[in-house]
């Protein structure tokens, strides 16, 4: 991803594209202003079908997916797409009408990296993006490996092996295992990992958190009904074990 605009022999440097998949025309054309005000590209699409043909066309750089779409829902679009290698580490933000918390579950359950609640604010939404942008790149620093028993992670390729075999994770649940793995024995409250992964304050919503922590476990622990790597603290946080 490069960012800016023209350098001196005149090459156009591509600016991220930001997928805007909602039905209603005033959203649309709030995402479009304030998205573009901040510098992005941006596309349209008005449901699920043109929503996939656009990631099909043109890889954009996130998505911002409305839940209840006409025809083929929101939940929908995000499980097909998680469901292609090629588009598992595109970063989804889903929007939802609804306040119920199965709604807010059910998308990071299908690989929504992060949601919002309608009505939001535009300079939340521009940050968070802000947020997720910024993790999707790896520091030179980052390319190193890791082992802690035979768990093995490459920073540099966002491999995770275990017992010699690849399991493969979405972009939070890499950097949620990166955090905890790195500092072995630390307590991390959930406030603590939301902060560093997500990059925000999510207003005390740490079951975002549990539902990663639960589909991490499930991907690395032979058990996940009694973990042997990541441990909970009840009232107070996960920590790796080592």
């Amino acid at each position: 991803m490069v960012f800016g605009g023209d350098d001196d022999e005149g090459k156009v440097w591509s600016l991220p594209t930001i997928l805007v998949v909602d039905d209603e025309k005033p959203i649309q054309e709030l995402l479009s202003f304030n998205l573009e005000k901040e510098g992005y590209k941006v596309r349209v699409a008005a449901d699920g079908a043109e929503a996939l043909d656009w990631v099909e066309k043109e890889l954009p750089d996130l998505m911002i997916l409305d839940l209840m779409l006409p025809g083929m829902t929101g939940l929908e679009v995000c499980r097909r797409l998680r469901m292609m290698p090629k588009y598992r580490e595109l970063p989804i933000i889903m929007l939802t009408a609804k306040g119920e918390e199965i709604d807010k579950v059910l998308g990071l359950e299908l690989g929504a990296d992060d949601y919002m609640t309608k009505p939001f604010s535009p300079r939340e939404l521009v940050a968070r993006i802000k947020a997720r942008l910024r993790r999707v790149a790896v520091t030179p620093e980052e390319s190193v490996e890791i082992r802690r028993g035979d768990l093995r992670m490459d920073l540099g390729r966002f491999q995770v092996f275990v017992q010699g075999q690849e399991t493969e994770l979405t972009p939070k649940e890499f950097e949620l295992l990166r955090v905890l793995v790195l500092n072995p024995g630390r307590v991390y409250s959930r406030d603590e990992l939301l902060e560093q992964i997500w990059g925000y304050d999510y207003a005390g919503d740490t079951r975002t958190v549990d539902v990663h922590i639960r589909h991490l476990r499930q991907k690395i622990e032979q058990d996940p009904s009694n973990p042997s790597r990541i441990e909970t603290l009840r009232g107070v946080g996960y920590r790796f074990k080592g």
